[in-house]
């Protein structure tokens, strides 16, 4: 499980995630003025689970499925769901941004995506557009992606730009992505970026539409 948090195991098998824990309160905010009031949203790189939990349990209109390549992951996120899960969680998929044999056919009326594209190369990126164009509802379909962004028109902040430093010391196929271009491929797979929203820690939250 490609991660950079601290994580720690807990005896059942779940995985905690002092990050998840942090900026779910905030996550959450965004996604119950953005999400339907009810439907289907699919998680991608769903990591220890921790989201997976804490916004289906306050969504419970929506059924929520989270996905992760990571068999350890998986693993997590099901300890999570036997500690707190509600009815409206689904079992783990290993839905693989970068494999399309994964991908589920069914429709969804979202698709969340927190903290994969700059720890992951850039073909999961592609990946992910190109599945949230597929499987949204249209129109109107909600891809929102959170993390941390390169903004051509706002000053990086110098954690983001030590940790971006970082990144690429690790695996030069990572590093924070540029927003435009990130917009640039979705809109190449019919999705819009409508909003950007400011969030805690030099983070973002960028939802986009599918508009065809």
């Amino acid at each position: 499980m490609q991660t950079l948090d601290s994580i720690a195991p807990l005896p059942d098998g779940a995985l905690s995630s002092p990050a998840a824990a942090r900026n779910s309160a905030a996550i959450l905010a965004v996604l119950r003025a953005h999400l339907p009031a009810r439907g289907a949203v699919l998680e991608i790189a769903a990591g220890s689970g921790q989201h997976a939990v804490a916004f289906a349990s306050a969504l419970p209109d929506i059924r929520w499925t989270p996905s992760d390549p990571s068999a350890e992951a998986r693993a997590s996120i099901a300890a999570w769901a036997r500690r707190l899960g509600s009815p409206n969680l689904q079992p783990p998929s290993a839905l693989d941004a970068t494999d399309e044999t994964t991908w589920p056919d069914a429709s969804v009326d979202a698709v969340f995506c927190a903290n994969m594209i700059h720890i992951s190369p850039w073909a999961a990126t592609e990946g992910l557009m190109r599945l949230a164009g597929r499987t949204l509802r249209r129109p109107g379909g909600l891809l929102a992606l959170y993390g941390p962004f390169i903004e051509p028109d706002q000053p990086l902040a110098p954690s983001n730009a030590a940790f971006d430093t970082s990144l690429k010391s690790r695996d030069p196929a990572w590093g924070l992505r540029d927003r435009d271009m990130v917009s640039t491929l979705a809109r190449a797979c019919g999705l819009a970026l409508t909003r950007r929203v400011a969030m805690p820690a030099n983070n973002l939250m960028l939802l986009f539409r599918r508009d065809v």
